[in-house]
């Protein structure tokens, strides 16, 4: 699978329709995750997970700290 990357937002797309998600904002030097969304045909496959890898991946690169507000991402952050 191929993440796109666009402003604040790491995404998978199919036929133009964007079928996963992650959002956040960057506030204080910090990257804080705002929303999580998989498609139904997804879910199961360790996708949001994934996502949350992204941004943390981003967070490390840009010496960013990362947070939530989002109850998936926080639930990862937190392991």
């Amino acid at each position: 699978m191929r993440f796109k990357k666009n402003n604040n937002k790491i995404y998978l797309e199919d036929n133009n329709k964007i079928i996963a998600e992650i959002e956040y904002e960057e506030k204080n030097n910090a990257y804080i995750v705002t929303h999580t969304y998989v498609d139904e045909s997804l879910r199961g496959q360790g996708i949001a997970k994934q996502l949350v890898e992204q941004v943390i991946e981003e967070a490390k690169k840009n010496n960013k700290e990362i947070t939530a507000t989002c109850s998936y991402a926080k639930k990862i952050l937190n392991k």
